[in-house]
């Protein structure tokens, strides 16, 4: 059998210590050699989940000795995920970086001519592609199930009035703080990928919190080339729930609630090696059909640990990467254009390339 590859991950926040740390550790073919932090309360709680990786104080070592790794992941706050994509393309080694890929689509798009020029491969950590309600969607529109689809509903909602203390809240360009940055990066991709190229986009975006920063109530309407509507609203401020996901097409629509249930079962604890993973109770499948006439199809079971398993084989086999980063500087993009819209009141076409 191979030898396992090793992996590094830079930054054991919410991102690095929720989602990447034990999706990595739960990947055949891929060990959590190192993590970089130096936050005393992580280094603890890093060493007593996974006590066979080193705590490594600053990225730098992986840079001096990038014969040690096979591959490093990017978990830090927005603002470091050039500079240390960059660091690890120099050393030569492949790269996944967390959504959003940069803070404004030129820096992303330097990113990955550069990883293409120097022959490294990078990839974008666009886990919501693997949601469960996502995946049994995708399904349905593109066996036909739905006829021509009209509309495409997504939201990302919950009601957090008090502003919590971090970097995501930072006003900075170079944070890309704030809701359209943090989950317009999900719902922009699902819908592209859903729907294709956009033409144009019109978006609302507010800071509803007293003492907000950042925006943090949003509606993003983008035009897809194909005559598809993607209607996208995300915030902290929504007191009642809308649904998750609404397909509406010329033969029937399709409607799901609630969040996909992996994020909660990794904040639990959960691996995704565990009996059950990413699968919803009957009673959150979602409907299908007109109103009047409609039939609950079962939720296929969500997949995050899908993303490492295709990042694992690309190393070992030289298949694609699971994200082409073009598509999320692509995203990058629409969401740049979204806040000018915002601001400028307009709708905006998008440039050609």
């Amino acid at each position: 059998m191979a030898e396992a590859l090793r992996v590094g991950l830079l930054g054991y926040g919410l991102a690095g210590r929720v989602f990447h740390a034990p999706l990595i550790a739960a990947t055949p073919g891929l060990r959590l050699d190192a993590i970089v932090t130096r936050d005393p309360e992580r280094r603890e709680q890093a060493g007593q989940l996974f006590p066979d990786a080193r705590l490594v104080d600053d990225a730098d070592e992986f840079w001096r000795t990038p014969d040690d790794l096979d591959l490093v992941v990017v978990a830090t706050p927005n603002r470091l995920h050039v500079p240390m994509a960059r660091a690890a393309l120099a050393a030569g080694l492949p790269v996944v970086v967390d959504k959003p890929l940069a803070a404004t689509a030129p820096e992303g798009r330097a990113l990955v001519d550069e990883a293409t020029e120097r022959g490294v491969p990078l990839t974008v950590f666009q886990n919501r592609r693997w949601d469960g309600d996502f995946l049994t969607a995708r399904r349905l529109v593109e066996q036909g199930e739905l006829g021509r689809v009209l509309r495409f509903e997504s939201r990302f909602e919950r009601f957090r009035p008090t502003i919590k203390p971090g970097w995501r809240e930072l006003a900075g360009p170079e944070e890309a703080g704030g809701a359209l940055f943090d989950l317009g990066a999900h719902l922009v991709d699902q819908a592209v990928q859903l729907f294709g190229r956009v033409d144009r986009v019109y978006a609302e975006v507010d800071r509803r919190r007293a003492g907000a920063a950042v925006d943090d109530d949003a509606f993003v309407a983008l035009t897809h080339a194909n005559g598809v509507h993607s209607h996208l609203w995300m915030g902290a401020m929504t007191a009642q729930l809308g649904p998750r996901l609404r397909v509406l097409g010329d033969r029937a629509g399709y409607t799901t609630y609630g969040l996909d249930v992996q994020e909660a079962a990794l904040h639990a604890g959960g691996r995704p090696d565990q009996p059950g993973w990413g699968e919803v109770p009957p009673e959150r499948y979602g409907m299908l059909g007109v109103d009047g006439d409609l039939r609950t199809v079962t939720t296929q079971p969500g997949s995050y640990q899908s993303f490492y398993a295709q990042v694992a084989a690309a190393l070992r086999d030289g298949t694609p990467m699971p994200v082409d980063p073009r598509d999320s500087v692509a995203t990058v993009e629409l969401i740049e254009l979204a806040h000018r819209s915002a601001a400028e009141g307009v709708v905006l076409p998008v440039p050609t390339a």
